[in-house]
């Protein structure tokens, strides 16, 4: 885990890029202790020690299936497409046995992918994990907070500019989504959870790759539905303009998809005896 510094940050955005309806504003001042964060996203070789430890069934698994975004679908999947009405968009496919182990359907294995982060986890198999691990999920402004790492009245957190002297920083789509995605920053899916340059604060991975679940409810009124953060491997300028560091958006504590997972965050620890 990396240590993020107590002091006084500005996080929220309000200019042309932000979402209104998302209340991703307006820029404002909030206080933190200091806290620690881990420096990827959970990985699928951590998530399988705790699978193994505790005999955890995730919400997919016991639900039977979850969404594959369609280009990812494995040939030995196609038979295991179901028929329903989900009210979600046609590149979202319902897989029956798609799940943390088995990410892109039948035919596929966390093994093959094992230093990627995990996917296919509600906001309960996270909360589960974190608990086990001693840890907790962020808070909304503390992950906006780390993701900035350091900087302020930044969209990236490396700065202003997507790419830096023709280099890219994140995992996002390229192309025209959702029909054609030239991988130009090295990957179809997701990436290894360390890929990229870190952040100011040493994390990787805070904006494109998978979407985070934090701790925060999307609105007192919605308490079921959880915010998340940072976008995932299909956001695209068109599409999905939200791996900015203080974009936001929501799903149902038992969601799960094949670009969603999280990172956990833990209080800092208190000072030892003695110590000045």
């Amino acid at each position: 885990m990396s240590a993020v510094p107590a002091g006084i940050w500005r996080i929220g955005h309000d200019g042309p890029e932000a979402y209104a309806e998302d209340r991703e504003g307006p820029r404002r001042m909030v206080a933190s202790p200091g806290f620690l964060i881990d420096r990827t996203a959970v990985t699928n070789s951590a998530f399988a020690r705790f699978v193994a430890a505790t005999n955890y069934v995730t919400e997919a698994e016991r639900i039977g299936w979850s969404f594959v975004f369609y280009a990812q679908l494995h040939p030995s999947a196609e038979k295991d497409v179901l028929d329903l009405e989900t009210g979600s968009p046609e590149w979202w496919l319902p897989v029956r046995g798609a799940n943390w182990s088995r990410p892109d359907g039948a035919g596929t294995d966390w093994r093959d992918r094992d230093d990627h982060p995990v996917v296919h986890i509600s906001w309960n198999d996270a909360v589960a994990y974190a608990l086990w691990s001693g840890k907790r999920l962020p808070s909304e402004s503390e992950w906006e907070i780390a993701a900035r790492g350091g900087l302020e009245d930044r969209i990236y957190p490396w700065g202003n500019d997507l790419l830096e002297q023709g280099r890219h920083r994140c995992n996002i789509w390229q192309g025209r989504f959702p029909r054609e995605n030239t991988a130009e920053d090295g990957f179809l899916s997701t990436a290894p959870a360390d890929a990229f340059e870190p952040n100011g604060y040493g994390l990787f991975n805070m904006v494109g790759n998978v979407w985070e679940w934090t701790s925060d409810s999307w609105s007192q009124s919605q308490p079921q539905l959880k915010a998340m953060r940072g976008g995932s491997y299909l956001c695209h300028r068109s599409h999905c303009n939200r791996y900015r560091v203080s974009a936001r958006t929501s799903n149902a504590v038992d969601a799960a998809s094949s670009h969603l997972g999280f990172r956990c965050s833990a209080d800092m620890p208190a000072p030892s005896a003695g110590s000045f």
